[in-house]
């Protein structure tokens, strides 16, 4: 549980840096499961597998429900939650990947400024491997003005970067295998290339309160994972009996369908509507 300093905090920096979810073991008992299922289809997840998963993998379903994981969501949106998405972060050993400056809320077409992303190793994420920084504060405010670089090596849709920003406020967020940060989806974060001998292997999920509408996109789904959704803004996704199940991933596409008109088309409409 989170302590009101911590949440204090939050609210007026707009990230927690480090939480413990569970021990390392169980963290690399989930990373041992996810790369069965890549070696199972060549090593590595196709492109349309890392967003929107816990519709394909069962054990990933139960970490966007557990008890440790929702407890401070809890705390900072309220009792009723959905997951609207997750997205694997995977950078190889000694990839140029990266993840330049950006504002999720920028792009995502969400009506809400609470929408929150908890960051999950599954590996460790030390700065050497390319762990996330954020610039405290930003997620007050006015949205910082982005372009579209389609840089190959910005993990990003359109390789997106904010093209003013003060670097020199950045706060590094290292982790370790089993540790999530917490971070306001409107807060300014990226993430640099891993330089380490290991693979940097993360995945976020993004919560929010069921008050919250999808304001670009004509179709959206996410899944209930505690309380109530009194409001019926989205369709509920279904939970995966195993591995790639025919309903999860008929809903999956259909939800990453729409996730890619948000991400292609949304950035100028909801910019200019926040």
């Amino acid at each position: 549980m989170l302590d009101p300093a911590t949440v204090d905090r939050y609210r007026q920096q707009g990230f927690i840096p480090c939480l413990d979810v569970m021990p390392p073991e169980e963290a690399l008992r989930l990373r041992a499961t996810l790369e069965a299922f890549e070696a199972s289809q060549g090593g590595h997840l196709k492109p349309a597998q890392r967003s929107r998963a816990f519709l394909l993998f069962p054990w990933l379903d139960q970490l966007i429900r557990d008890p440790r994981v929702l407890d401070p969501i809890e705390q900072l949106i309220g009792p009723d939650i959905l997951c609207w998405s997750t997205i694997f972060w995977i950078k190889e050993a000694g990839s140029a990947s990266f993840v330049d400056w950006h504002q999720d809320n920028t792009y995502w077409g969400l009506s809400s400024q609470s929408v929150i992303t908890a960051w999950f190793a599954l590996s460790n994420a030390s700065e050497e491997a390319g762990c996330m920084s954020v610039i405290p504060g930003t997620h007050l405010g006015q949205t910082l003005p982005h372009e579209d670089t389609y840089d190959e090596n910005n993990m990003l849709t359109r390789g997106q970067r904010i093209t003013e920003l003060d670097r020199s406020r950045a706060v590094t967020m290292p982790l370790r295998a089993g540790q999530m940060s917490i971070h306001n989806y409107c807060l300014a974060h990226g993430s640099g290339p891993n330089r380490s001998t290991d693979r940097r292997m993360g995945v976020s999920m993004h919560f929010l309160a069921p008050d919250t509408r999808q304001i670009v996109g004509n179709w959206d789904c996410a899944a209930l994972v505690r309380g109530q959704d009194r409001f019926g803004y989205f369709v509920h996704a279904p939970r995966p009996r195993r591995d790639l199940d025919p309903v999860g991933v008929e809903f999956h596409q259909r939800a990453s369908d729409a996730l890619r008109e948000v991400l292609y088309f949304g950035a100028q409409q909801t910019a200019a509507r926040l």
